[in-house]
């Protein structure tokens, strides 16, 4: 099937190019098509149902609202979870659905449900609602509306809020993705009429009057229409409200004809409605918030794009003064991660064409390889339009390019390889032909390696397998990675059958590879160093194996005292800082604070750039928050611009250091979308969540309270805090039944009175054109201000008559619950905590000892774990299936493979060892155990495996050549394969090797995983060059026994034979050397050899020698004309050298080099004739050796004819003639057969010289067959090598004449003294000698370039010689194959058949003895020709193999 496919994509290469291109092109159609963000969205499938009610406290909206809820809810099909917060005038339920629910049948199953909890729900206490359809990914944008400097003062926080509300807000809820513009902090405009109780008393008006003026004077109607002039006329009653003014002018009522008007009795202006969260920036007060929410799996790239787009728009129809300040936007961090991403990927995919270039030795193959790697990137970015996969750090962070062409790696070089062997046929090609015969090498080569390919591939495709079955939050962070690995990996299968052997036959060509290619001697290198390594694991095998089970042991007890965390967390570059307040502050408190930290923040650390804080609850409050609570958003300039701090870990000791001074505070660090993750997926904020369940919440809190101070000591756990449940501050007001029933008065409208003079009533809308703002009533603010102003509420009788509110109930000052949360509708609190400096697990082991230990909880009370812990337990259950059944996979695909359960354990070892060099690294690079080396884990062994096939399956194929030798075939066998396997796993350790020391913002999720992959891979392949063979050697030795016994089983089957047959020379021949043997004892025993070895060792000696200076010449020097400077000579001693100039050195070491190589080349050579000779000698044996024992049949057949004719004629059976005739005959036999021993003899001593022997060479006897031909390349030819060296001489010698041309140097130290000087005159001279008479070097350097021209013309004549020798070879080659292809197809079936036919003939009497002979001598005849051409087509191909002058 993949041959076919192979063979059509080699004959139809322009269907496969253009295949190509339509890669190319929906490649990056999609990738312009692709939702791209920073990290997968894993938001658990969940709907909050959130209901407003202002005037409830917590316990009554955890009572009438938030339980129906959750009761109502419970029983839908698909829940996973439900969640509450109830607090002061907010119920938030929160319902996880089934991943497989999708995302809009929950809601439509919710909104069914909703009706009839409604019904449950009083009248008035409010409406739950769905909130909108976003995720923890859902904010990607947000804004403050800001002033320029200059307009404070024109824009209140109230105008503000206006402009975000009605021209902000409305404009960007149109754009296609964007699900809700949620507004926090300002004033929300209202129209308030704030009445004066005072006056009320005074003018004997019930709050009943104002209610009812204010409601019958603002509507509007219609009055049908008027028919007149053929005209419709359409009636319309304007009484709406349309300013301050017409609401002052209202009439209350009318007492003795003066009407009472609104202003009499109320202040009317602007209010605002009751408040429960607020904004603060940059140190600046109040400031209004606008979020952006994104709709569940939009695109958030084009969503951020469009509304950066609307936002300009906006911009310019702003009123002055006023712009959009958007200071956290999703964009940021996406291009931050996208950089990560593409900077890993190409610096991945750079350093593996790098490994495999310098590997493969060959750039065209390397550039072939290099080209599936975007290739394989489109056909995965096209798979991931297709099916919905987005593009961010983890779906495209992890793919190693070197794991995904390995496929074409095995084939590229394979082709590249045999095409390089038969470079020799191809350049005697035309162009047509020679690419005819590349396609034919290519399609053979590809179809040869494509099942390892292939195999390999799906096992690392089967390995992602288990990781596609993760589900909740490490399966939404996991999975996309894994898809995109496979599409990869899927497009690198179907490119290595069809684009990859198109390539290869395009743009492979034969290539040289010289002792000076930087791959060719790395590999040299690999392999000396390999050898001696290889055979003393061999002979250690014991020692190796113990080394690899400690180190196993060792790994195996660090991994367990890892510790280990979910995943690492995302670098955001950004802050949120949550102070926590006492329970209670009130807003402006909250404010002032917020702003003080703000102002900390900004004058203190030049690294940040905003700071925004988000105060209590939004308008849609996904996020309930209390008033005191808030979330201090700080943005955080480039890390290059950072001076107080180098890590954000710091960054944020030093923040909270700096904010110490601020009393009564706490604070803990987060970011912002790990945040709303946390909350949205947990409920919880922190990394670490103590959730302790119970029914009382005092109970709780006190548990909570020691649990924290228990553990303020643990290291590791920061900004540990304790939920406030508790310690709400509250004005109570119980009222007094029996006097309320006296007065005739309803406990309902009490409660609506304070709701309306505290909270404020709706009596319909204002309109100002298309602005709507409710119309407010509500006490005036001098009247809302302390527990007097409740006391003397005046409540109107029904008798008309007005009594306070005090004198009706027992108002005090009480505190409540502040919140309450529940999980599965039991009640809890959180002890939340962070982690900084230490690893997720290893906190919480220590936390659950000092709990288990220290905290006794009451009866019907729990503790559990939640947070990102909850996520690491879940990932590591699934785990602990995911990674067995992973490697069960691994394990039935290598039984498959080699059908043979040992050799499939044997290459399983591998796995284990490649654990402990990712545990190693891990460890030493102090990383934790995180779900992303978990996954790494996976991927690895997958990996690990592969090269342990190609090495055992290279094992199998020796064997299956004939190798016995165990440790033989072992150390061959592993250095045939040390280049496949050092390539396969260094490409594939490399390509991860960006992702592993990266430190760009993402980076921190994949290092694990790349760690993981590269510390495995390192002992993997180690494994597999050194353990691997050990096992192998062991677990084989029982086949090699077996193989001992078979042969000697049929050494003896053959003696008895040949016993039969009478042959004993035979049997003495079977146990001789075969050729192999004989060659190795020739190469190490022929003395002409070994002298030749030895000046290739004297001239590699001498390179050293060019390095000879003058001897150092040590002197005394005494003149009476030399004195001193008091006047007495001088006695010297002095030191002096002669060098020549330096480079004459370095040119004469040139010329020994190149003597050297000559040397080289003249051995090679020698070697060269000696194997010709060797061979020529050896086939000559056997040809004599086949030739005698025919004879040999002959003479026994013709001394029987000859004794029977002399038996006839002695009997007058037959006449004379016959009888001299058969003696002729049978004496011509004789001589013939005795010549044909006389020639094995002479074969045999010609072997013998050649050989050269310590004791008598026994030859082995085999059966003559065709030699096979090399694939000879002309270039490489041993010959022309020596002639290039000879070149490469006379251009030493050249360049050492012209050396000598420069001048020579001269250096003279020397001190001089005398009895009376007491000290020691010193000097020294330097002189050049200059050679001012040349002509005899320039003879020489004439001399040395026509030498080197000589040699050059030398060269090409040899050239010339050798290739016409090749082709009077080749050609007497042909005619020899002709004739042995008649043999072979009918002379020798022809020769068979007169023998069979003769006998049997004779046998039966249908021929006499005489045509019995001459047909048996026919069929011996064509015997005879036969092999005697068999042995000229043998020598034939002896001088063509080693072809040579």
């Amino acid at each position: 099937m993949l041959s076919k496919i192979i063979q059509f994509s080699i004959k139809n290469k322009l269907i496969v190019l253009l295949f190509t291109i339509t890669i190319i092109g929906f490649g990056l159609f999609s990738l312009t098509q692709i939702p791209i963000g920073a990290v997968p969205d894993v938001t658990n499938n969940q709907v909050q149902v959130i209901t407003t009610s202002q005037n409830l406290s917590t316990q009554d909206m955890e009572q009438f609202i938030t339980y129906p809820v959750e009761l109502e809810m419970a029983n839908l099909p698909g829940v996973v979870e439900i969640r509450s917060v109830s607090k002061f005038g907010l119920s938030v339920v929160t319902i996880v659905f089934e991943e497989n629910m999708g995302t809009y049948l929950p809601r439509q199953l919710i909104s069914e449900k909703l009706i009839s909890a409604s019904e449950k729900i009083p009248k008035g206490f409010g409406t739950p609602q769905m909130g909108p359809i976003t995720t923890g990914l859902g904010e990607i944008y947000q804004y403050i509306l800001d002033t320029k400097p200059g307009y404070k003062d024109k824009y209140s926080a109230m105008d503000l809020r206006t402009i975000q509300d009605w021209v902000v807000k409305r404009q960007l809820s149109g754009i296609p993705g964007v699900v809700e513009v949620n507004t926090w902090g300002g004033y929300l405009k209202q129209y308030e009429v704030a009445i004066n109780t005072q006056k009320l008393n005074a003018m004997n008006i019930t709050t009943a009057d104002i209610f009812t003026a204010l409601e019958m004077n603002n509507s509007v109607s219609g009055g049908g229409y008027i028919e007149k002039v053929n005209q419709a006329y359409f009636i319309r009653g304007e009484g709406l409200i349309t300013s301050l003014k017409d609401i002052e002018n209202i009439v209350v009522k009318t007492t003795n004809s003066l009407p009472i008007y609104i202003k009499d009795v109320a202040k009317v202006g602007f209010g605002s409605a009751t408040r429960f969260g607020a904004i603060t920036g940059n140190g600046e007060g109040e400031k209004v918030l606008g979020q952006v929410m994104m709709l569940k799996d939009a695109n958030s790239k084009k969503v951020i794009e469009a509304v950066k787009e609307r936002i300009e728009a906006i911009s310019k129809s702003l009123p002055e003064g006023v712009f959009i300040n958007g200071f956290l936007e999703r964009s940021e961090l996406i291009g931050k991660t996208t950089f990560t991403v593409a900077e890993n990927l190409i610096l991945g995919c750079l350093i593996v064409i790098f490994v495999v270039v310098l590997l493969l030795g060959n750039l065209r193959s390397g550039l072939v390889v290099a080209s599936v790697i975007p290739l394989c990137l489109f056909f995965a970015l096209s798979l991931m339009y297709i099916f919905g996969v987005d593009a961010n750090l983890m779906s495209l962070g992890a793919i190693d390019f070197g794991i995904i062409i390995d496929g074409a790696v095995i084939i590229v070089e394979y082709i590249a390889f045999k095409i390089t062997a038969k470079k020799g046929a191809l350049q005697l090609l035309g162009p047509g032909e020679q690419q005819a015969l590349k396609d034919e090498i290519t399609y053979t080569g590809a179809s040869k390696m494509m099942n390892s390919a292939i195999f390999g591939q799906l096992i690392i495709l089967i390995v992602f397998i288990p990781i596609l079955s993760l589900s909740g939050v490490e399966g939404k962070m996991f999975k996309p990675m894994a898809l995109t690995f496979s599409f990869a990996l899927i497009g690198a299968m179907i490119l290595c059958f069809t684009y990859v052997p198109v390539a290869a036959s395009l743009f492979i060509k034969p290539s040289t590879l010289s002792s000076k290619n930087i791959s060719v001697r790395l590999m040299d290198f690999l392999n000396r160093s390999y050898d001696p390594i290889i055979r003393w694991a061999l002979k250690k095998k014991k020692l190796v194996l113990a080394i690899s089970v400690m180190l196993l042991g060792s790994s195996i007890y660090l991994f367990t005292t890892m510790g280990g965390e979910f995943v690492p967390t995302l670098d955001e570059g950004d802050f949120v800082i949550q102070p926590v307040l006492k329970t209670g502050t009130s807003l402006s408190q909250t404010i002032k604070t917020t702003t003080r930290i703000e102002q900390i923040l900004l004058d203190n650390f030049p690294e940040v750039k905003q700071v925004v804080t988000r105060i209590g609850a939004a308008e849609v409050p996904t996020d309930p928050m209390s008033m005191e609570e808030s979330d201090v958003i700080i943005i955080l300039k480039s890390k290059k611009e950072w001076v107080s701090a180098e890590s954000k870990d710091e960054l944020a000791d030093k923040f909270k250091e700096a904010l110490s001074v601020i009393p009564g505070m706490e604070v803990e660090f987060t970011q912002p979308i790990e945040m709303r993750f946390n909350e949205l997926i947990t409920g919880v904020r922190a990394d670490i969540a103590i959730k302790v369940f119970g029914n009382d919440l005092e109970i709780l809190n006190k548990k909570a309270n020691e649990i924290k101070n228990l553990i303020n000591n643990v290291e590791g756990a920061a900004d540990i805090m304790v939920e406030k449940i508790a310690g709400l501050p509250q004005m109570n007001v119980k009222f007094d039944r029996a006097k309320i029933a006296r007065y005739g008065l309803n406990i309902a409208d009490l409660n609506s009175l304070i709701s309306m003079g505290f909270a404020g009533t709706n009596l319909g809308s204002v309109f100002e054109g298309e602005k709507r703002f409710d119309l407010t009533l509500r006490l005036d603010e001098d009247s809302r201000k302390d527990i007097s102003n409740l006391k003397n509420l005046y409540v109107d009788t029904p008798s008309a008559g007005k009594i306070p509110l005090g004198e009706l109930a027992q108002i005090s000052y009480t505190t409540g619950a502040a919140k309450i949360s529940r999980d599965d509708t039991k009640r809890r609190i959180v002890v939340g905590i962070n982690v900084r400096n230490r690893d997720l697990q290893s906190v919480v082991d220590d936390v659950q000892k000092l709990i288990e230990t220290n905290i006794k909880l009451p009866t019907g009370y729990t503790i559990t774990y939640g947070g990102q812990f909850e996520n690491l337990q879940s990932a590591k259950d699934r785990l602990k299936i995911a990674v067995p059944v992973a490697l069960i996979l691994i394990l039935i695909m290598l039984y498959f493979a080699f059908n043979s359960i040992r050799e499939a354990l044997i290459i399983y070892s591998a796995i284990p060892l490649a654990a402990v060099g990712g545990i190693l690294l891990l460890f030493v690079r102090d990383m934790p155990f995180s779900i992303s080396a978990g996954v790494g884990f996976i991927a690895l062994f997958g990996i690990a495996v592969l090269n342990g096939i190609v090495l055992i399956e290279h094992f199998k194929e020796l064997k299956h050549q004939g190798m016995e030798d165990s440790d033989e075939l072992i150390i061959q066998g592993s250095k045939d394969r040390l280049r496949a396997v050092l390539l396969t796993a260094s490409a594939a350790a490399l390509g991860f090797l960006p992702m592993a020391v990266s430190t760009n913002v993402g980076a921190e999720v994949q290092r694990p995983l790349a760690t993981v992959v590269i510390g495995g891979l390192i002992t993997a392949t180690i494994l597999t060059l050194v353990v691997l063979p050990i096992l192998y050697s062991i677990f084989h030795l029982k086949d090699k026994q077996a193989v001992v016994k078979s042969n000697s089983s049929s050494k003896i089957l053959g003696l008895v034979l040949l016993f039969s047959l009478g042959a004993s020379v035979v049997q003495a021949q079977e146990d001789g050397h075969n050729f192999d043997e004989i060659r190795a004892m020739a190469l190490k025993g022929n003395s002409g050899l070994k002298a030749s070895s030895l000046k290739v060792d004297e001239s590699k000696a001498l390179i050293g020698s060019a390095f000879n200076f003058d001897k150092t010449e040590v002197y005394y020097h005494y003149d009476q004309n030399n004195l001193a400077f008091n006047n007495k000579p001088l006695k010297v001693f002095g030191l002096q050298q002669n060098f020549l100039f330096p480079t004459v050195y370095f040119a004469g070491k040139g010329v020994n080099k190149a003597n050297y190589l000559i040397e080289n080349s003249n051995y090679e050579l020698k070697k060269q004739l000696l194997e010709q000779e060797l061979a020529s000698s050896y086939h000559e044996l056997q040809y004599a050796r086949q030739k005698e024992k025919t004879y040999s049949e002959l003479n026994t057949l013709y001394e029987r004819f000859s004794y029977s004719a002399q038996r006839r004629f002695e009997l007058g059976e037959s006449n004379y003639l016959e009888k001299i005739t058969a003696q002729a005959k049978q004496r011509e036999l004789r001589t013939l057969y005795k010549k044909a021993v006389e020639d094995v003899n002479l074969a045999y001593n010609q072997l013998i010289k050649t050989v050269q022997p310590d004791s008598t060479l026994l030859v082995k006897t085999v059966p003559m067959e065709k030699l096979r031909l090399k694939d000879i390349n002309i270039e490489e030819n041993v010959g022309m090598s020596y002639f290039e060296n000879r070149n490469k001489m006379f251009v030493a010698k050249s360049s050492l004449e012209q050396q000598h041309l420069l001048p020579d140097l001269n250096f003279n130290y020397f001190q001089g003294t005398n009895s009376n000087l007491g000290e020691n005159l010193y000097g020294f001279q330097v002189g050049i000698k200059i050679p001012l008479f040349f002509s005899g070097n320039a003879s020489r350097i004439k001399a040395a370039k026509i030498a080197k021209d000589i040699s050059q013309a030398e060269s090409k004549d040899y050239r010339v010689q050798l290739k016409a020798k090749y082709q009077s070879l080749m050609g007497q080659l042909k005619k020899y194959e002709e004739v042995l292809s008649y043999y072979e197809t009918e002379g020798q079936g022809l020769a068979d058949e007169i023998i069979k036919t003769a006998t049997l003939s004779y046998q039966s009497g249908e021929i006499d003895f005489f045509q019995y002979i001459q047909s048996m001598e026919n069929g011996y005849n064509i015997t005879l020709t036969y092999l005697e051409n068999l042995n000229a087509y043998n020598q034939t191909v002896i001088a063509i193999n080693f072809i040579n002058l």
